[in-house]
């Protein structure tokens, strides 16, 4: 070979070298996948117990609830006795772990630390999702089908109803404002967001949107800005919070189900059954970019997002012959 052409050669490698040196990695790096087996159908909420390095899994099509241990990696226990599990709330200061019940119409509280039940209760038809107030120890669980749409309050603490707060139709996602007395709500049957106040118990306001089935919403309460996916089209709306007016509105997932804001790197995490994760930065209040598109699996909806440990939790269900799986994603800083 030329001296000219090995010289073209190792100039070739270095400049591929230096460009791979550069290239960004990814947001998300998958660092554990988990294999959920005998699980079958859809997987709903997720949520997490810390201290003990726990995943716990709601295995909706499946009607059982799966105690993963992420320390192992294994499915540790299953929960059994179930009627479409769909929300999961852990409230490990009060040792109880409440699970909500889409076709039984109920929420049931078990000991966090031993997994036995302690009481069920019953609410309105598709109990879905569930959202905790440590201040008061309450927890809220839409519910309802048609007109007959609510927010139930729960006191965890005496496993009592306490209230019911009428919205227009069913409630999907919602969230709960930590330094004021605000609860935004997804009612997609009313192609709006409601806003109820927790002290009054009532709708205060309802802002309407343009796009359609609004699921999933996360909230950064510094800024006053409430994210929506909506599925029809797939987008990811951007609502200020004290006016309700729509700021900002990005092409999305298709098929979103949850959406996780990450207040200290300003960055959204929106998954969807069209089988990929699209990270978001945020640039401003009003300024936002798609940064990055994960792919998962088709029909991996429901994610959890852990701030303490800068993990995404994807569920996997069954697919094609490949087995359910939960993944989970180390964040970039």
């Amino acid at each position: 070979m030329k001296p000219s052409s090995v010289a073209l050669l190792m100039s070739i490698g270095i400049l591929l070298t230096a460009i791979g040196a550069h290239a960004s990695p990814s947001l998300l790096r998958e660092t554990q996948r988990i294999e959920l087996p005998g699980v079958h159908g859809r997987i709903d909420h997720m949520a997490v117990d810390m201290a003990n390095r726990k995943l716990i899994v709601n295995a909706l099509g499946n009607n059982t609830v799966e105690v993963v241990n992420l320390g192992t990696g294994r499915v540790e226990k299953r929960l059994s006795g179930f009627a479409e599990p769909q929300g999961v709330l852990l409230a490990p200061e009060l040792r109880r772990l409440l699970v909500t019940n889409g076709e039984s119409a109920s929420v049931q509280i078990f000991d966090s630390a031993t997994l036995e039940p302690v009481k069920t209760i019953e609410l309105r038809d598709d109990a879905d999702n569930i959202r905790y107030d440590p201040a008061t120890r309450r927890a809220y669980v839409g519910c309802g089908k048609g007109r007959s749409g609510a927010l139930v309050v729960l006191d965890v603490q005496e496993g009592t109803k306490l209230a019911d707060i009428e919205l227009s139709g069913h409630p999907e996602s919602f969230q709960l404002e930590a330094t004021g007395t605000r609860i935004f709500v997804n009612v997609p049957t009313a192609q709006a967001v409601e806003v109820v106040d927790r002290s009054s118990g009532k709708v205060v306001a309802s802002w309407p949107l343009v796009a359609r089935n609004n699921y999933p919403m996360a909230l950064d309460e510094a800024r006053g800005r409430l994210f929506v996916g909506t599925r029809s089209p797939a987008n990811l709306l951007v609502i200020d919070t004290s006016s309700g007016l729509v700021v900002a509105s990005l092409e999305s997932v298709g098929d979103a189900d949850d959406i996780f804001y990450d207040v200290s790197t300003h960055r959204i995490y929106v998954s969807g059954g069209e089988g990929f994760v699209f990270v978001f930065d945020q640039l401003g209040a009003d300024q936002y970019r798609l940064a990055e598109k994960v792919r998962t699996r088709p029909g991996a909806r429901t994610s959890l997002y852990v701030p303490e440990w800068k993990t995404l939790f994807v569920a996997l269900p069954e697919s094609s012959g490949m087995n359910p799986e939960v993944r989970s994603y180390a964040t970039a800083p």
